[in-house]
Formats: structure tokens, sequence, C-alpha cells
């Protein structure tokens, strides 16, 4: 499909952003190359091709990574002898509890500078984690692709409704040359008080974006808030809603279709498991096969059938620098045994269960996205997990297991930046326990609110 539809749009996609990855070292563009022919490919050559990459990665995880080489000695695993993809079977699981007390030990001996990167998970419990150069490449690519199956590319206008500080806090002068540049504008999730709301729509319909990108509850809001304005949004050519990081759930697809006159393309993945999945315009949740490998584990962790519940387990065959081999990441799906009508032979997740955050609401009515509570704790070193129940407008409560050395000080930071976004009246009480209990159905959940209108 041929996506690059205006001047300006050819200039970024065919020229700027190319340049922008190369000064940064990046491969994108080549690895975006071979993604859009391998897509074709019969499924057996695309698993030749997985296998090949799987033999590499574990050749240089025993080689270079001092975690996997204990691994496989006890495992008495020889990574040149792999074979298939059921070949890892045969290897431990990966979870965040095993990436935090091996932090060092799984970094490649060889890697060159790696990024820092912090992420809260669904279960609310803190992560560091590294990603280098080639793994960037490849997710860059990845969601490139999957982004010009819909008829845009980058450079066409776009709108982010996002709330991490990651981004918002990047906003310096190169940043905004490169958004502006790429006509990209970021809009803040965290805070969806009915003035922003207003803003946020007014914003939208001044800059007629080809593409949305942003939280399905996020978006879901500002479609909600516009109807009750009686504002039009599905005059302005929105081509596609790319909603990612939360379930996203069928009213709200029909929701933010309707008030925005478009597709809503569902998109899985996170900073640790990286690019996994993104809906095709015929519906296929197609996995991002030639990077990922998908198992789908029961509750003892016995592979399951396709078709059949579990959760998913990842294998990114770009990690090699900070490997992310059979990696738990909590979330339940479901492997089709289907191909899609669109004729891409990659792999599908016919669906994905139990993500969800909630919106909270400041003690002025002040509606926000519940990541705001969550940053304020996720990189706060001692913490292992938590969750956040809010009782009302005007009493939280926060659980927190943390390490016996956690200084009690640390509890007023909390109270402090809870408060800062809540409101200063705001009774904040913290419970130290020493587990988090799951809810009735065994998911966790990170922010309860009982307080939404």
């Amino acid at each position: 499909m041929n996506t690059r539809r205006d001047p300006w749009t050819r200039f970024i996609a065919g020229g700027l952003f190319p340049l922008h990855e190369r000064l940064k070292r990046h491969s994108s563009v080549e690895r975006l190359r071979e993604l859009e022919a391998s897509q074709w490919w019969p499924r057996a050559e695309l698993d030749a091709l997985r296998v090949g990459r799987l033999r590499r990665l574990l050749t240089d995880a025993s080689r270079h990574v001092p975690y996997y080489r204990r691994v496989f000695d006890e495992a008495r695993f020889d990574p040149s002898a792999t074979r298939s993809l059921g070949d890892l079977a045969r290897l431990p699981f990966l979870t965040k509890a095993l990436i935090r007390a091996n932090t060092d030990a799984l970094k490649a001996d060889d890697a060159p500078a790696l990024r820092r990167y912090n992420t809260g998970g669904s279960s609310g419990e803190p992560l560091v984690f590294y990603i280098g150069k080639g793994r960037v490449s490849h997710d860059v690519a990845a969601k490139w692709r999957a982004t010009r199956w819909w008829g845009v590319d980058i450079g066409d206008p776009e709108v982010v409704l996002w709330g991490s500080p990651i981004e918002l806090g990047a906003q310096d002068r190169m940043r905004l040359l490169r958004d502006r540049l790429m006509r990209t504008k970021l809009l803040p999730a965290f805070d969806m008080s009915l003035a922003n709301l207003d803003r946020f729509v007014a914003e939208i319909r001044a800059r007629r974006p080809r593409m949305l990108f942003g939280y399905p509850s996020a978006l879901a809001k500002v479609a909600a808030h516009a109807k009750a304005r009686g504002q039009r949004l599905d005059d302005l050519g929105v081509r596609v809603a790319f909603v990612t990081s939360e379930m996203l759930y069928d009213h709200q697809r029909e929701l933010i279709g309707n008030a925005f006159g478009c597709k809503v393309a569902n998109g899985y993945g996170g900073r640790d498991a990286g690019f996994i999945a993104h809906q095709c315009p015929q519906g296929g949740m197609h996995i991002s096969a030639e990077d990922i490998i998908v198992e789908i584990v029961g509750p003892g962790g016995e592979l399951v059938a396709d078709g059949e519940p579990g959760e998913i387990v990842v294998t990114h065959l770009a990690t090699r620098d900070f490997p992310f081999i059979r990696y738990r990441t909590g979330d339940i799906g479901i492997l089709a045994q289907r191909m899609c009508a669109c004729g891409r032979s990659l792999p599908l997740l016919e669906e994905i269960q139990g993500r969800s955050t909630d919106f909270v609401i400041a003690a002025d009515g002040t509606v926000m996205h519940g990541l705001a509570l969550i940053y304020i704790l996720r990189d706060l070193p001692g913490i292992t997990s938590f969750k956040i129940v809010q009782e009302s407008r005007q009493r939280v409560r926060v659980q927190i297991v943390a390490a016996a050395d956690f200084p009690s000080a640390m509890d007023q930071r909390i109270r402090d930046g809870f408060r800062a976004r809540l409101g200063a009246s705001v009774e904040v009480t913290i419970e130290r326990v020493d587990v988090i209990e799951p809810e009735r159905s065994g998911k966790f959940r990170y922010v309860v609110s009982h307080a939404m209108p």
C-alpha cells in the first residue's frame, strides 16, 4: 500500500526520518524493508528465519551473558543445537523478580552503551532493564510497518494522547523541533479535566490529524466529551486511531470510531517485552513474528494448544545485549488457529485479556489517568509491588511491599506526590504489607478507583 500522501510526508518518511535514525546509529530503515518483504513469505520460510535468529540469540547469550551462561549450564542446554521454536520449552522462564535479582548479569559483556528503562508493569511491580540500539531499531521498524498497513506514515499529522513522564518530561528544544517537523502533537493524558478536554478537542480540530495514538480510555474520554459538547470530530479526515497499553473494550472501540469517523487499530506490547502485535485493517492481531516468539502457557508453566487461554510468554529475538528469553508478561491471551484474510503469514493473537488502567478523580473533580499516580511509585527504590485504592475523592489507600531498609521518610514523599495530583486535603494512607493480593479473577489491578462518577 502506498502510504505517502503529501510532499511533506514523503520528505519526512523518505528523507528526514531515515537521516534521523542513521544519526542515532539505528538500522530501522533497513529493518523496515526486510519486514515489509517477510510478512508475505510462506509460514515455513518465516519460521525458518525465526529459528535461525533464535539460535543466534541463544548462542550469543551463552557466550556473552553471565546469567544465561549459568542457566544453560544448569539445564545442560546447547544453544547451537537449536532446531525448532519448540526447543525454547527446555529453558526456564524469565520473570520480573529474576530480572531485578540479576540485572547486571543479564547485560552482555560485549554490549555497547545501553539505555536504562523503567516500567511499573501490569502488576505494579517496578522493573529496571536495559535496551540496546539493535532492539530499538527492530521495535521502531515493527511499529512503522504496522502504521503503514493503515495508509498512514511517519510525517502524516498525528495527535498523541499519552501519559508517561518519559515522554512528557523530554520536551526540550530538540524534541519540540522534532515533533514539529514530524507533525506530531503530544497531549497529556494525566490531566483529563473539563478545561483540558475542551482544549484537546480544539487542538484536534485545529490540527486535523490523519492518525491518533494513545490509551483507549483516554481517547474514549475525549470522544465522549466531544459528543456531550455537540462537537464533531468525524469531519477531520482522521484515518485511524492507534490504541495501546490498556485493554481495548468493544464500547471504547465503537465510541472512538464513531466520534472520529475512523477505524481503531489495537496494539499490544510494552517497554519490557517490546512491540508484540498490531491489528491490520482486516482485523487480525498480527504478532511481529520476525522479532517476537509468543508462547501461551498454563498455570503450571506447560504449553497450551492454540485456541486455549494462558499466560503470554515472549522471547524477543533482537535483545542480544540484554536478553528477554521466555519472559512472563503476566497477561492472558490466546493464539489463533487461523490465518488472517489479509494474506500475511504472521501468526495471530486471537484475544488479549485482563489489561486495564482506571482513571482516578481529584478532590476538585479533575479526572486523570491512573498512571499519574503509578509513576509516583514505580521508580522509588525498594518498592517491589504496590496497589492504589481510591476509596473516595478525599481518601486514597496505598499498599506497598517494600524492602526492609525502605526508609519511612519515603512515605511522606509518596503522600506529597499524591496530594500534588489529587489535592492538598486528600488523606493518603500508606500500608506496608507482605504481599499484594490478586483480584478474585487471579489478575492484579494496580489502580482501583471507587470515586469515579
